[in-house]
């Protein structure tokens, strides 16, 4: 099998290069290459290119979980490839599925670890192999990509600063939500997340009881809270603690299901994975053992 190494220039500061690359596996005898990306959904292009040879490759995204996704999706449907990550981003939400970050930085291991199928979550003619989530948390996501380069509300207080915006952008936002045709949700509401992962935005464990592979999505939908609501609940949702809670009782809907839709007369911002999108519909399936997925045991 050959391990091919997909790097985001963009990503990482430093974490893990394309020479550390090198220097873990020059001795190990692997057939493996490196290619850099050279912009925006050049991953995709040349991984679908690759993968079509009919080669048996393992491609290794290097890079956050958008990067992820652009790979992802040039391997989805594909037989003979296999995915992988080495999480230099700054979110990795994605594989703290799998023990986290640091469980993929052995590469020799990594390139050694079995691979298992995954489910992967369909919107249109796209993929999000983490979550896809609309309204308030990906308003806030919208807002950090755009200030994360800036040097005062930038870098690590991106995520902190594109929440603040939301709060005054976007605590109420208006549609209907069926998961499997049920009705959930109508009106107002604060955000939808339709998750495979477990976490989004770095920290929050918006579907702690989401599994990869089990063929089903988690919907978590909440009603329009006031700001000293959210303050108190918010450390809760954080951690995960929001299933089955009191405080969850009368703002919050938790559902699974294997189709989700949700409509609205004005034009939702959605983050698929973080690569944000702007729609009035949306229609999110799951899409069961679509991928295969290596990570470390």
């Amino acid at each position: 099998m050959k391990h091919l190494f997909i790097f985001n220039p963009g990503a990482g500061n430093g974490k893990i290069s394309p020479e550390q690359v090198k220097e873990q596996l020059q001795n190990s005898g692997l057939d493996f290459e490196i290619y850099i990306t050279k912009g925006p959904h050049d991953a995709t292009e040349y991984v679908a290119r690759r993968a079509a040879s009919g080669e048996a490759i393992r491609f290794y995204a290097c890079g956050g979980d958008g990067t992820i996704k652009e790979t992802a999706e040039g391997v989805i449907g594909c037989g003979n490839a296999e995915l992988s990550v080495v999480p230099i981003g700054s979110g990795n939400d994605f594989v703290k599925c799998f023990g986290g970050a640091e469980n993929f930085r052995d590469l020799p291991a990594l390139c050694a670890a079995p691979a298992m199928p995954i489910d992967v979550i369909t919107v249109g003619q796209e993929h999000a192999i983490n979550a896809c989530n609309c309204g308030f948390d990906a308003v806030a996501a919208d807002h950090m990509i755009k200030v994360k380069r800036k040097k005062w509300n930038g870098g690590k207080n991106a995520y902190t600063t594109g929440l603040i915006y939301a709060i005054f952008h976007a605590m109420k936002n208006r549609g209907t939500v069926w998961a499997d045709g049920e009705k959930i949700m109508e009106g107002a509401f604060l955000m939808c997340t339709i998750s495979n992962g477990k976490y989004i935005g770095g920290k929050f464990q918006c579907a702690p009881l989401a599994d990869t592979g089990d063929g089903w999505l988690e919907v978590c939908c909440f009603r329009p809270v006031s700001l000293w609501k959210l303050i108190r609940v918010i450390g809760m949702y954080e951690r995960g603690e929001h299933i089955g809670n009191p405080a969850f009782a009368n703002i919050m809907v938790y559902r699974r299901a294997k189709r989700v839709e949700i409509e609205s007369q004005q034009e939702l911002t959605v983050a698929l994975d973080g690569e944000i999108r702007h729609m009035k519909t949306l229609v999110a399936e799951v899409r069961p053992h679509a991928l295969s997925f290596a990570a470390p045991l």
